[in-house]
């Protein structure tokens, strides 16, 4: 949460003409039931962070909003829903699951255990959003902006969009911890494993970029299951 504080101060002292951009996350709205709006959290939502992270990031967006009001600076904040890609770290559950599809259809893998799957999330491509934050910056006064798709999908949907890419067809069997997602053949290829649950999980995170787009002409290019067909169909490549 510090780093903004470092750049910004450096900024102010070396050259306050800079323009900065801030990255902030829509994990400082924290998804509880009493602060989240029907048409997705936008830029004058309420926030509730729900993870050291969440609250690490709050202070980086209040920080650099400070020096932009105390100082005069074009300090900008781009609060942004989950966006993926090609290059998301294995770590993340997108990139897990289309790295485990590819494993799964090359051979070398036989299942993937995941955590909650009916965590829902408003996800994006990755390329979309890096125009949006350039955008930012070009902009005739510097502002805070969500950039989201308006729309979420569970890791449920990901998983079967994911595996009809290799042709596989998923169902569902069992319940809780138990449940299980098999092929056409009945073998099991996706598991629940507790230890991938988060504590104090948010469930739900929808986003409203209708300022973004009013303002800055922003648009997202990459659907959903377009989302899913280019990191699937990279990590064929990869592990062919």
């Amino acid at each position: 949460g510090i780093g903004p504080l470092h750049l910004l101060e450096a900024i102010r002292t070396v050259n306050p003409n800079i323009r900065f951009y801030q990255a902030s996350t829509s994990e400082m709205f924290g998804g509880t039931d009493y602060n989240r709006p029907e048409a997705g959290y936008n830029e004058d939502s309420a926030f509730h962070p729900r993870s050291p992270y969440g609250v690490a990031k709050l202070y980086g967006y209040w920080i650099t909003k400070n020096y932009r009001e105390s100082y005069d600076m074009y300090a900008v904040s781009g609060i942004l829903f989950n966006h993926e890609g090609e290059r998301r770290g294995p770590e993340f559950v997108t990139r897990k699951i289309s790295q485990a599809v590819a494993r799964i259809k090359h051979a070398k893998q036989e299942v993937v255990e995941l955590g909650n799957l009916d965590s829902k999330r408003d996800w994006g491509y990755a390329g979309d959003y890096v125009e949006g934050m350039w955008r930012m910056l070009q902009h005739d006064k510097p502002e805070d902006y969500v950039l989201a798709t308006g729309e979420t999908h569970s890791i449920r949907e990901f998983v079967e969009l994911a595996f009809k890419e290799v042709d596989i067809e998923i169902s569902w069997q069992g319940e809780g911890e138990g449940e299980t997602g098999v092929d056409q053949d009945g073998v099991v290829r996706v598991k629940i494993n507790p230890d991938f649950y988060r504590p104090a999980e948010v469930d739900l995170l929808l986003g409203d970029p209708t300022r973004a787009e009013q303002e800055l002409g922003w648009e997202r290019k990459v659907d959903f299951p377009g989302l899913v067909k280019l990191m699937v169909q990279h990590d064929l490549e990869k592990e062919a």
